[in-house]
């Protein structure tokens, strides 16, 4: 490095804070706002960072190219900032401890089974603690948040998490995991790690279990190793760059906007963006851009969260996270549900990659009445000519412009479910709370007030007992007409098996009150019939197939069909609206499983070889039985 850099690098250090020196820290060595230990080359420092308010720091390790900082490690990212009465302190048990301005300490880096007798920040961007031998025994690289430095590896199992935006560097919304299996895979956080969650793969998971991600400081180069001589570049520097010879510092970023960016630093303050991953990719093809109910577009090379029709932003500051209704839904029980509360509003050219609980083949009309008579459905996605529904929220939407049409049209048209014009802005559809209040008038004879009191009260009292008759009336009227068209599911001529009420299913449960097991369509609780003298095991199925009603149909018909000795009996079924249940004999010895392993009884021994081999047989007759019959084999085995 030439001393016109060093002397640079030096003036931007002091503009900003006091620096110590680079000696290894040594026990009992502190630092308070907004003071830092720096490396030898002066490129990277360690200590309190401020936050952009007057005085409020947090404690982490940056970048310093020229006039340009950036923060590439956070400890503590998700606590409150400190103020200027902090401290940071290599305690003399050898742990760094952070205390804040009430003397509430935090640790920052501990070994829990070693000591540390020094400390250094290190020209690779690498802060860590030795023990008497100088050897490591914690470092920062061990830890990352959203940054990989050269030489820096993700290991298997390990993750970033971006910052919640360029300025605010505590956990954001996407993450980067090298996973058991070996892919390197993008998600919005909280979800369920599913291709379905996922926005992009490396699809490495052929390179095996002991994969890490590693930076290549000198070529700058990302790769996916294996421990081994087989690797894959997922991200590589530009050709043209100068190489690490040059002075330049590389960084791999998992950005606020969900894309992982290469980035090289240059001594003259320049930053170069040299490669992103997704590759071409924008902001709106991140999963989770915009949040629930809002959907994203791009013009002008800038992306953008709106609104569904009918809906509006949360927090009108921040887009990200996503829109509410701004009317009321109604009541699945009004006699006229419907048409009377709601409205269609189309949204063409949207892309939309989730998981409808219904879809079915029909036309865009006949989509848009099943949506509207459904009170489950939210929205429905029409393509072509499937028909799918969906339920609030509504995630993952994007719509696409005409510029994006020549990669393909893999749109959807939206048929959104609003409320209509309402008369009083609330969606409440009582005229009678719409009406202006009452004149009150005043008059000097008590009697006749009195007698019109009087009057007027009964005559109020016999009208509201006609009316609530007459209302106890309708909706008896509308259970039983719900009752009758959730009946006729055309099983009754077919199946053999017992059709029960949700409610007699609660009741029978004490409102599914013991759990017996769960499987991976939903949980098992134990119940009783006629009152206590039949015991029963209900299935709460909280997922249906894709293809929706006629699956559950298909399903009944073949599981009503099918009888053998080694398979739990099918008892009944429930199917009003959305609840489907399945009810099965009890199983008083419990499960196979605990059979075999003994799992939840010590008084339970455990079969013999040949025994076992005699279930195994006798399993084996009753699937083979069953998937005579039965297209998605699911069973309980006795």
């Amino acid at each position: 490095m030439d001393v016109l850099s060093i002397t640079i690098t030096l003036l931007v250090l002091m503009s900003v804070g006091t620096i110590t020196e680079t000696l290894p820290i040594q026990p009992g060595a502190f630092i308070r706002p907004p003071s830092w230990w720096p490396s030898p080359s002066g490129h990277f420092a360690f200590g309190f960072y401020p936050h952009g308010q007057a005085d409020v720091f947090f404690v982490a390790i940056w970048l310093i190219c020229g006039n340009n900082k950036t923060v590439v490690w956070t400890a503590r990212r998700d606590d409150p900032p400190v103020t200027s009465d902090a401290k940071l302190q290599l305690t003399k048990d050898g742990k760094l401890v952070l205390s804040d301005e009430q003397g509430i300490e935090k640790y920052i880096a501990y070994n829990t089974s070693a000591k540390a007798s020094s400390a250094s920040m290190l020209d690779s961007g690498n802060f860590v603690l030795y023990n008497n031998n100088s050897n490591v025994i914690w470092q920062s690289f061990d830890y990352p948040t959203d940054t990989l430095l050269g030489g820096q590896s993700l290991l298997n199992g390990y993750q970033l998490v971006s910052n919640t935006s360029q300025k605010n560097h505590s956990s954001g919304r996407f993450c980067l995991k090298m996973q058991h299996d070996g892919n390197l895979v993008l998600y919005p956080v909280d979800t369920t790690d599913t291709r379905m969650d996922a926005y992009w793969a490396a699809d490495t998971w052929r390179l095996g279990f002991r994969t890490c991600l590693y930076l290549n400081q000198t070529a700058g180069l990302l790769q996916i190793q294996n421990g081994s001589d087989i690797s894959t570049t997922i991200l590589n520097s530009d050709s043209s760059l100068p190489n690490n010879g040059s002075g330049i510092i590389h960084r791999a970023t998992l950005n606020y906007d969900g894309i992982f960016r290469l980035y090289a630093h240059f001594n003259n303050g320049i930053i170069q963006t040299v490669a992103s991953w997704p590759k071409e990719a924008n902001e709106c093809q991140v999963k989770g851009y915009c949040g629930f109910n809002s959907y994203c577009t791009f013009n002008d090379e800038q992306p953008a969260c709106n609104c569904l029709p009918g809906y509006d932003f949360i927090h009108p500051n921040d887009h990200s996270l996503g829109c509410n209704r701004t009317f009321q839904k109604e009541d699945c029980s009004k006699e006229k549900y419907g048409a009377t509360f709601y409205q269609i509003k189309l949204l063409e050219k949207i892309v939309w990659e989730d998981t409808p609980y219904f879809k079915d083949k029909m036309s865009q009309d006949a989509c848009s009445s099943t949506c509207m008579a459904d009170c489950g459905c939210d929205a429905a996605f029409y393509d072509s000519e499937s028909c799918m529904k969906a339920k609030l929220p509504l995630r993952y939407l994007r719509r696409k412009m005409e510029s994006e049409m020549f990669f393909g049209d893999d749109t959807k048209t939206l048929l959104l479910k609003v409320g209509n014009s309402l008369k009083n802005g609330f969606g409440n559809d009582n005229p009678a709370q719409n009406q202006p209040p009452p004149i009150k008038t005043t008059s000097n004879r008590t009697t006749v007030k009195i007698i019109v009191i009087t009057s007027v009260f009964s005559l109020l009292l016999c009208s509201t007992l006609v009316i609530s008759s007459h209302y106890m009336y309708k909706i008896r009227i509308l259970q039983y007409k719900r009752l009758m068209e959730t009946g006729n599911l055309g099983l009754n001529e077919e199946v053999t098996l017992r059709r029960f009420s949700y409610s007699e299913l609660k009741r029978a449960t004490n409102n599914f009150k013991q759990k017996l097991g769960k499987g991976s369509f939903g949980a098992v609780y134990k119940g009783e019939l006629n009152k206590g003298r039949r015991l029963i095991a209900v299935k709460r199925l909280e997922k249906l197939v894709e293809d929706g009603e006629r699956e559950f149909q298909a399903e009944m018909r073949a599981i009503g069909k099918t009888h053998h000795k080694n398979l739990v009996h099918l008892l009944g079924f429930c199917a009003e609206d959305s609840k489907r249940l399945l009810v099965y004999e009890y199983m008083p010895n419990g499960s196979l499983g605990n059979l075999i392993f003994g799992a939840n009884s010590q008084s339970l021994k455990r079969p013999e070889w040949g025994e076992r081999v005699r279930i195994a047989i006798e399993i084996a007759k009753g699937i083979s039985i069953s998937m005579k019959s039965v297209r998605h084999q699911s069973f309980i085995v006795t």
